[in-house]
């Protein structure tokens, strides 16, 4: 049954969109904004610093001008091990085959695969499984003697290429961030990018070490999730981390498979007690890189990410390399229409109440609380009166956040006069972002922020909205709540 108050048509679940050589373009991201992308993810794990900026560059002009608040995610590549070459035809790995794993050869064979890095007989043990191509391919190391690593292919096919290399994540000995990703960073800081994503992330202490400034001043930190170290340390990471993304790709290695749906909706769960986005990543439409329609399974995959609670979901091959990017973001988002218009609102805010909220011993858990107190009685206050909107005052985006956890039916207009914020929102469930022009006495701010929503039809005369703000220009904290009739 459809949620009362909830159309079919409009979409709360946010999509954002890796670019690629098939989207690069002014005319496709213009045709994919128009369709409903998001935010956009430049992945440099492939392709140029300079092209990336370059990007990034395109977006915002475009973004700029179509008069959208679209998102600019860079996502460090991290300590991604690939190994030497297969060539261009490849090499085919039977099952049961054996092979010889070597950290300096150039090329590799049937014989012996070059694996480029330095640590690789440092800390693998026999039984340890490594992974070519994104799990295409699982050999488990039988023999650690001499210098290589002896293993047998578990499930085979064929190489061809650079393909990246999994090891498992307890035996890496690279750090996160990398002393590269750090220069990318630098980089995208100095012209204002809106979110990082650090990959293959173990511990708080990881995120930390970007050392960027705390959002909105610096970048929205995004934490991808994608090891066992990650999910053992989630809560940790939630309080250092903006947001989360579900790396279900190198996730679904470290875990066994029949694991990861249930650990998708553990780590999404955790996000919704935090206040965090929860972006659910990989192999969402998979087929829809030369495909004109996704699978059966795919769409079922969709549906269920928005129903376990994810904030946004991520596109990657589907639009970096596929045949029509345009159509994937217009089916992605109807997906996603349909879904949200479905969502069971009602055992969902039985399952928000219960969560934990923050822990006032953090150093921001006094204010987490306040916030989190406010947003719940915002949300029932909305809800027994029939408001036709949340408006909601914003320095950081957080009380956006924050009442979008209880998914309420009626929108969420998140007001705040810093440009990078209203970006950043555009990864948070049900956000609509709207300038505000400055903080102010509360009475002045509440008056543009009604007429503002009125005035781009959000609202009309006689509805009732519900306000949450600060008290005045320096208030840090979301301590006044308001229900207007709208006049």
């Amino acid at each position: 049954m459809i949620a009362r108050g909830m159309s079919t048509d409009v979409r709360r679940t946010k999509i954002l969109a890796t670019i690629g050589p098939a989207s690069d373009g002014e005319k496709t991201l213009r045709g994919m904004i128009e369709a409903g992308m998001d935010a956009v993810r430049l992945n440099l794990s492939h392709g140029t610093v300079e092209e990336a900026l370059e990007l990034h560059r395109r977006v915002r002009v475009l973004s700029q001008d179509m008069g959208r608040a679209v998102g600019t995610l860079v996502d460090l590549p991290g300590p991604k091990v690939r190994a030497a070459t297969f060539g261009r035809d490849g090499v085919e790995l039977p099952d049961g085959h054996r092979v010889r794993l070597v950290s300096d050869a150039d090329h590799s064979t049937s014989e012996v695969i070059g694996v480029e890095y330095e640590g690789l007989l440092e800390g693998i043990e026999i039984g340890d499984r490594i992974s070519f191509g994104d799990g295409a391919i699982d050999v488990e190391v039988v023999d650690t003697g001499g210098e290589g690593l002896d293993a047998v292919v578990l499930h085979g096919g064929r190489l061809t290429g650079k393909p990246g290399v999994h090891i498992p994540s307890e035996r890496m000995r690279v750090a996160t961030p990398t002393d590269e990703d750090l220069r990318i960073l630098d980089a995208f800081v100095g012209v204002g990018v809106d979110m990082v994503a650090i990959s293959f992330v173990r511990s708080a202490h990881d995120v930390r070490r970007l050392g960027t400034e705390p959002h909105p001043r610096g970048p929205l930190v995004v934490a991808k999730i994608e090891t066992r170290s990650a999910v053992d340390n989630l809560a940790g990471i939630l309080d250092a981390a903006g947001a989360v993304m579900i790396a279900r790709g190198d996730l679904g290695i470290e875990c066994p498979i029949e694991e990861l749906p249930h650990l998708q909706k553990h780590i999404i769960r955790e996000c919704i007690a935090h206040g965090r986005p929860a972006i659910t990543a990989t192999q969402m439409l998979e087929s829809m890189v030369r495909a004109a329609t996704p699978t059966r399974a795919e769409a079922s995959d969709v549906a269920n990410a928005v129903f376990d609670g994810s904030s946004a979901v991520m596109l990657s091959g589907e639009t970096a390399t596929g045949s029509d990017p345009v159509n994937v973001i217009a089916t992605m988002a109807r997906l996603c229409a349909r879904a949200d218009a479905n969502f069971d609102v009602e055992n969902w805010t039985r399952t928000v109440t219960r969560l934990r909220v923050g822990d006032p011993r953090n150093g921001d858990g006094h204010t987490r609380r306040v916030t989190d107190t406010m947003t719940d009685a915002a949300w029932r206050v909305a809800q027994e009166l029939g408001a036709t909107a949340i408006l909601c005052l914003t320095r950081t985006g957080f009380i956006v956040r924050a009442i979008a956890r209880y998914r309420p039916r009626m929108p969420i207009l998140g007001f705040a006069p810093d440009e990078r914020v209203r970006r950043q929102l555009s990864i948070s469930w049900g956000a609509t972002p709207i300038t505000l022009s400055g903080f102010a006495d509360n009475e002045e701010m509440v008056r543009e922020a009604v007429q503002t929503a009125r005035a781009l039809g959000h609202v009309r005369n006689g509805d009732i909205v519900v306000v949450l703000a600060g008290i005045d220009g320096r208030s840090r904290t979301t301590d006044v709540l308001r229900v207007i009739t709208v006049t």
